[in-house]
């Protein structure tokens, strides 16, 4: 037998996987991995058929679609105030995460320190470590998970490459805030610092906070790369399609990596969706219509022994179940899926020394019959 190095030989079986494959073994109401179980706009689809039958069914332009580039600048603009290059500046991805990946991939090197904020998402460390950097990770704490910049700025010396930052932020569903803003703008300051934010979930924001996109501020805009999704918002996370912008010499670089790994996205999809953006509400609707998701599951968790987290954007709900047992999230999490029947999260799996808070992460991206169902059963908790 072949002897195989693995590059990454702590690495398993994401978490997501795990949960959703017990969830269907048991027949399990799934609220780990984050996606809907309703349908995206049959609008959308058609656009998607006539795309097809239109011809455009051959590779896409490296970079994307250029019309879909084009929308998205206008959208990013029209809430930003940011101004983007569709030709040299906006490059449209399979997804967020082969975006977050290229951009560690071109700008990562050997021993390069790259600062990340737990519980993270699991694919940045994975990245950095592949390309020989190295993560220095900050934990945050609930209920909050606001951020210590003071102990950012502990963490910040000669090998820091790049900050990675996530609002609203996947799993504990907080954001940052100006004064946030503030702090990081202070910390980079005549710094070669590069920031990588991951706004996947920039339009599912509620109680009428702010989404504070780093496009916003054009002093964080030129170190940064910006990385978003269509997959949230247009109920789609199978499509596999979103996109990076940044100034061009910095997505110069991030090409070279980018046609290396998939070259071009799906083409007809593309065409749909620069077509679906020329409604602008199909974006501007998203806030009111996830924070109902959130506010009815809010609601009926409320009649549970579960504890709520606060949730200011994302999909996710969080809740601490200190009150209800000892037993570690983990543990906790798989007795829920197996003896009560709904799938979550454990949140220690988003911190690579797997801190227990004793808190679960449920998403709400579901039908209210759904949400109903799941509370029923959390009520035998």
């Amino acid at each position: 037998m072949i002897q195989v190095v693995s590059k990454l030989p702590q690495t398993g079986t994401t978490i997501f996987t795990v949960m959703s494959a017990l969830a269907n073994e048991v027949g399990a109401i799934n609220l780990s991995q984050g996606f809907p179980d309703y349908n995206c706009s049959p609008e959308l689809i058609e656009l998607v058929n006539k795309a097809m039958k239109d011809g455009h069914n051959q590779y896409a332009q490296m970079a994307g679609v250029m019309s879909l580039r084009e929308r998205i600048a206008e959208k990013t603009e029209k809430l930003y105030g940011a101004v983007y290059n569709p030709d040299t500046e906006i490059t449209i991805t399979a997804g967020g995460t082969q975006a977050i990946f290229t951009v560690i991939s071109a700008m990562i090197h050997p021993n390069d320190e790259v600062i990340i904020f737990e519980p993270a998402f699991d694919c940045y460390a994975p990245a950095i470590k592949l390309m020989g950097g190295v993560v220095k990770s900050l934990a945050l704490e609930p209920p909050n998970y606001r951020i210590a910049w003071d102990m950012v700025k502990r963490l910040i010396n000669h090998k820091t490459k790049m900050i990675i930052l996530n609002s609203p932020h996947n799993p504990t569903a907080t954001i940052l805030h100006k004064e946030d803003i503030d702090e990081l703008s202070a910390l980079v300051k005549n710094q070669d610092i590069l920031i990588l934010s991951d706004e996947v979930y920039e339009h599912l924001i509620y109680d009428g906070e702010t989404h504070h996109s780093i496009a916003r501020y054009p002093e964080l805009q030129q170190r940064s790369f910006i990385v978003a999704s269509f997959g949230k918002p247009f109920h789609a996370t199978g499509w596999k399609v979103g996109y990076c912008m940044a100034p061009a010499n910095l997505m110069l670089e991030f090409r070279k990596i980018h046609q290396f790994l998939v070259f071009a996205v799906n083409t007809p999809i593309q065409y749909a969706i620069a077509e679906h953006l020329k409604n602008e509400e199909t974006y501007l609707s998203l806030p009111a219509f996830f924070q109902e998701k959130r506010d009815y599951f809010r609601k009926g968790l409320e009649q549970t022994r579960f504890e709520l987290l606060p949730c200011y954007g994302s999909y996710f709900q969080s809740v601490s179940y200190s009150n209800i047992t000892d037993e570690k999230d983990a543990d906790f999490a798989l007795r829920l899926i197996r003896e009560f029947g709904v799938a979550s999260i454990p949140v220690s799996a988003f911190y690579s020394k797997g801190i227990d808070h004793h808190v679960l992460r449920f998403c709400f991206a579901k039908r209210q019959e759904t949400l109903d169902n799941a509370v029923d059963r959390l009520l035998k908790v």
